[in-house]
């Protein structure tokens, strides 16, 4: 069987907009994913992040890049300005290469992001 094209989907918030602490959550999640689901680079294709309107610190791509994902094409863009949406919330989706079912991949949603997708595998 030859690996198919699968997404991850994930997504967290943060108390301030703040570089650094963007940074530590990013990668929170970033390294959550990779553990839950034992990703490798390599699995990798691409990565795009959107942010909130309330979200001015950093690029969440340059946390990636911190994370080590320099190499991997990443993406960032404005989420929707949804009157009662999540407050400063980023989400990411995870494109990769993997000979697992849907079934196997678990999505991560943390911090204040953890009931926006409570239909999804955890």
């Amino acid at each position: 069987m030859s690996p198919a094209v699968r997404a991850l989907r994930g997504a967290t918030t943060l108390d301030v907009d703040e570089k650094d602490h963007m940074f530590e959550r990013v990668i929170a999640l970033l390294s959550a994913l990779f553990e839950r689901n034992s990703l490798h680079h390599d699995d990798l294709i691409s990565v795009l992040f959107t942010a909130t309107d309330d979200i001015h610190s950093a690029f969440p791509a340059q946390a990636a890049r911190a994370f080590g994902l320099g190499d991997v094409p990443l993406i960032c863009a404005r989420e929707l300005d949804i009157e009662g949406g999540t407050a400063r919330c980023i989400r990411v989706m995870v494109h990769l290469a993997t000979d697992r079912s849907r079934g196997d991949l678990h999505h991560v949603y943390l911090e204040g992001a953890r009931n926006l997708r409570d239909d999804l595998p955890a």
